[in-house]
């Protein structure tokens, strides 16, 4: 059988920076080192943990749970507040090390990097990139610290690569090409696979597909049809293979969804909880390329066949969910509500492209916006959309029961 799978020698590398704001607190204090250390929003018992260390993760210590919770898990852990300067600082020198080697670089978030290799003079100069990576590992640990590792990928499209540097955490090294990737796919599970989620899973498992070997196994035209319903399962069939899919970056004008109202409502508080969910969308795809937002569109159908719309410029980049609701319900106020509402559409316009460099991290004490939006994004891709959901959207009966509420409905509202 044709696998049509990519051949080319592997030109793409990913880096991440195991464990990042836990390991640049141990790389920073030598006292915290070999010891389970969490990094949470706040110390209080309900701040969130959003990094921890190899050890603590080891106890099961792990993103999502909450300090109260990692305390009852280890007494011992040592529970530390992020410092954004220190974060920002290790940012700079990790890409430093990484810029003496190509141009093309791109930083998917503080502590995560895709590197193209095509052209670059390393590859011109014959160099194999396995050589390249050890190469970088111990210029890392030379220019940002001793303590510090990175897990490095490589393959022929960004899926091997990222895939290639989870293999072997912490401070692996692996190559995933043509002529080994079946033997990778037989050791993982689904949801070892970056981008296939427990719901995702379900759906695979509801066509019979229950190991990553079925999965490239099943053709495009089953994944197209049977599985995902869209262009997604070819893109996926393309992606298994090493070609890649996600370099793409489309020339969007706006990002958005529109909801058909199933119990249609003239309760504004109602409409603003859906419009909520059409938020957490809209913010969901917009990041998902790695864009900003400063233009906002909100419409609303009505069953007596009226609509009403408007467009607002916004004079600050909309990136978390709260942002782009924020903006959507001081629209939702201007409306004159004449009777049932059908239809709700948002949509966010003059789109950019997000530079993690040049974001905050974290305002004062306060988790920033940006980090949370990513926290959660992580958690729902993960776990499956609505896991964890802003506290307006908890209680909507077309959501999902499973849902833990961050915040109050006061962030979302004021």
């Amino acid at each position: 059988m044709d696998n049509l799978l990519n051949k080319a020698p592997p030109q793409i590398m990913h880096i991440d920076l195991n464990s990042c704001f836990a390991i640049i607190e141990q790389q920073a204090n030598p006292l915290y080192r070999r010891k389970p250390v969490a990094v949470a929003a706040y110390d209080s018992p309900r701040g969130m943990v959003i990094a921890s260390s190899y050890e603590a993760k080891a106890k099961g210590i792990k993103l999502g749970v909450n300090v109260g919770e990692a305390r009852l898990i280890d007494p011992s852990v040592i529970v530390l507040t992020p410092d954004p300067l220190k974060y920002r600082y290790a940012h700079s020198l990790f890409r430093e090390v990484l810029s003496d080697y190509t141009n093309n670089i791109q930083a998917k978030s503080i502590d995560e990097f895709v590197l193209d290799f095509q052209g670059s003079p390393a590859l011109r100069e014959g160099r194999d990139l396995v050589d390249v990576g050890y190469e970088i590992k111990h210029k890392v640990k030379n220019h940002v610290g001793g303590y510090v590792t990175v897990n490095v990928g490589i393959g022929t499209n960004r899926f091997w690569a990222k895939t290639a540097a989870g293999l072997n955490k912490p401070d692996g090294l692996d190559v995933i090409s043509a002529t080994h990737a079946m033997e990778i796919y037989k050791k993982l599970t689904l949801t070892d696979l970056t981008g296939i989620n427990y719901r995702y899973e379900a759906r695979l498992n509801a066509a019979g597909i229950f190991t990553p070997t079925q999965f490239f196994e099943a053709s495009s035209q089953k994944l197209h049809k049977q599985v995902f319903h869209s262009v997604v399962g070819r893109q996926w069939f393309s992606r298994l293979r090493g070609w890649e899919v996600d370099a793409v970056i489309w020339d969007r004008k706006s990002v958005g969804h529109t909801y058909a109202i199933g119990r249609k409502t003239a309760d504004r508080k109602e409409i603003a909880q859906l419009l909520m969910k059409l938020c957490y969308k809209v913010g969901r795809r917009m990041r998902k390329q790695g864009l900003s937002a400063s233009g906002i569109h909100l419409s609303v159908s009505f069953q007596n066949g009226t609509w009403w719309g408007r467009s607002q410029a916004t004079h600050s980049a909309m990136y978390s969910d709260s942002e782009i609701y924020f903006q959507a319900k001081k629209l939702l106020q201007e409306i004159i509500i004449p009777g049932l509402a059908t239809n709700i559409a948002v949509s966010v316009y003059r789109l950019s492209q997000v530079n993690p460099e040049q974001l905050s991290i974290f305002g004062g004490t306060r988790l920033d916006t940006k980090v949370l939006a990513d926290i959660t994004d992580a958690i729902n891709s993960r776990y499956g959309n609505y896991t964890l959901v802003p506290a307006i959207m908890a209680g909507m009966d077309d959501l999902i029961l499973d849902r833990i509420a961050f915040g109050s409905v006061k962030d979302y509202i004021d």
